[in-house]
């Protein structure tokens, strides 16, 4: 039996497999998302509907090294930290992070509205992704992520005994 593909997300679907976020590093975080690309099967890139509610925020201020990530502003208003300067975004703003990428950040700028905006990327086998407020860095290949303090990295040379 073969599995059948699927080529249309409707309205009524996408609300249904709506799932809650927040970012383990960033108290703030807090987003109900929806990963369209899953659900049509794409397997190299990545397309989700975010909806961040009034005064939170997205996830944690990163970069990646090896992935491009794009946002797009469809309601609300948001502020952009990105490359440590802050930018309003707002309905129909686009940003787009190519690699090696600036590290960037998304807040909800409003006391009552929400920010949703589809974001989007490219799904590597491996990626690196920096935290810089935070001191850590993630390596990611297929399904294992690891975690190292940034503090801890040693230039190459001949290994310590």
């Amino acid at each position: 039996m073969t599995e059948e593909r699927k080529f249309i997300v409707r309205a009524e679907e996408a609300e249904e497999s709506a799932a809650d976020f927040s970012h383990p590093w960033n108290p703030n975080s807090e987003v109900r998302g929806v990963r369209f690309s899953s659900m049509v099967g794409f397997s190299r890139v990545g397309v989700s509907r975010v909806r961040v509610p009034p005064g939170k925020e997205s996830f944690a201020y990163h970069s990646h090294r090896r992935e491009e990530e794009w946002v797009f502003i469809l309601s609300g208003r948001g502020l952009a930290e990105i490359d440590d300067e802050e930018y309003e975004v707002g309905p129909g703003d686009f940003m787009g992070f190519p690699a090696p990428q600036p590290p960037h950040h998304l807040k909800n700028a409003s006391d009552t509205e929400d920010l949703v905006y589809l974001m989007g990327g490219e799904a590597l086998d491996m990626d690196i992704a920096d935290f810089p407020r935070l001191g850590k860095r993630m390596v990611r290949s297929g399904e294992d992520v690891q975690i190292y303090n940034v503090s801890d990295a040693k230039e190459f040379g001949p290994l310590d005994e």
